[in-house]
């Protein structure tokens, strides 16, 4: 395809034949996959730019470093320097029912969501997978800091840039087209490529920190545009003691999670914390510290990235946040797609609704939704059945 056409964002077009050097990219307009993008051109890959538009930010919402105006420009231009191709899909309703509308109901029920994984699951991964067919393209990359060995996921080499927590929902049939070449690199290598290759559009673009539609932190009003301002998540409620003292109201019990202090009420000899939402008395409950503390958990909708999943009485790690220690324990049960895991060390502000992500050594197993904490290991199931 001449190198003209790269300067337009247009329909995905068929190719005639299925290459296995062709590769459809993943451009977020960010440096870490237009980097992706130019190392797989230097390779010799016949290299495809996608940049999927997901939501439309309003005109009252500034553009982003992720999944905005700017950001698919950005994109463009990187795609005309390198002189590929680049098309933008339209994924706006699909990224509206299975992210956005899933990350409303997890509020309305009391958890706290992570969209990104959902994002990761349900619309990213599927439809690049899809439009790489529709093109004939054997490969599909992305910019993600992880790494594919022998058909498996595996942690990226920079610890603190690792993004494995969020692609365990991802099919595990996709593993094996997936190509990750900043996987084995540091963020500051990354971006000395990106000024190397001449991308100064986005060499030294910030990372982007917030949830892409939600760019300016305010993620009650997309509760209450989407589930209306009369929403139980976001009426007035008690705020309860763990000892069943009523110490106050709050005013929507969906602006809290599990572990927060912001916002309860003062003047105790010791902290408070949220330690569980209660969304049928729209009760949000604190305690001290120690009610915080996991050590067991159990998570639901499991996806396992290996072909043969732990059993229990396997030694695993877990990790129950981003960028949260990784946390030793042993598997108790597996039931279908529910796994329980007893922590070797309590774990504090385990949250509902959060993604518990299995791994052994830097290989990711699988993770699910977490569902259910326990202070004291006492008997199984933690989960009812």
């Amino acid at each position: 395809m001449p190198a003209a056409h790269a300067a337009h964002s247009r329909s995905i077009i068929r190719f005639r034949h299925m290459l296995p050097n062709r590769v459809l990219v993943a451009m977020s307009g960010g440096v870490d996959s237009s980097v992706a993008a130019a190392l797989l051109v230097e390779r010799g890959y016949d290299v495809v730019g996608a940049t999927m538009k997901l939501f439309s930010d309003g005109s009252e919402v500034p553009d982003r470093p992720c999944c905005s105006l700017d950001s698919v420009n950005d994109a463009r231009r990187v795609c005309e320097r390198l002189g590929i191709p680049h098309y933008v899909l339209n994924l706006e309703s699909r990224f509206g029912h299975d992210v956005m509308d899933d990350f409303v109901a997890e509020y309305v029920a009391g958890r706290t969501p992570i969209p990104c994984v959902r994002c990761n699951t349900f619309t990213k991964f599927r439809d690049l997978l899809r439009t790489a067919d529709n093109i004939d393209a054997q490969w599909i990359a992305t910019g993600h800091y992880a790494r594919v060995e022998n058909g498996e996921l595996l942690r990226g080499r920079d610890d603190a840039k690792d993004q494995t927590y969020f692609l365990w929902g991802i099919d595990r049939a996709v593993i094996s087209r997936m190509i990750l070449p900043v996987g084995d690199m540091t963020k500051a290598e990354t971006r000395a490529i990106a000024t190397r290759l001449g991308l100064t559009m986005v060499a030294n673009k910030a990372d982007s920190q917030e949830i892409c539609f939600v760019p300016d932190g305010d993620y009650v009003k997309i509760i209450a545009q989407r589930a209306g301002a009369d929403s139980p998540a976001l009426q007035h409620g008690p705020i309860v003691h763990s000892d069943g003292r009523v110490l106050g109201q709050h005013d929507g019990y969906a602006r809290f999670t599990v572990g927060q202090r912001r916002g309860l009420p003062g003047g105790f000899a010791d902290a408070l914390y949220v330690v569980a939402i209660r969304p049928q008395d729209r009760a949000v409950v604190v305690g001290p510290r120690e009610e915080l503390l996991g050590a067991a958990v159990a998570a639901t909708e499991v996806n396992w990235l290996v072909e043969t999943p732990p059993s229990p009485g396997d030694r695993v790690e877990v990790r129950i946040r981003h960028r949260a220690p990784l946390a030793p324990g042993t598997v108790l049960g597996v039931d279908g797609a529910s796994i329980e895991i007893a922590l070797d060390t309590p774990v504090a502000a385990i949250s509902p609704g959060q993604s518990l992500v299995i791994y052994s050594g830097d290989r990711l197993l699988g993770g699910g939704f977490i569902a259910a904490a326990q202070r004291v290991r006492t008997e199984l199931p933690l989960l009812a059945v």
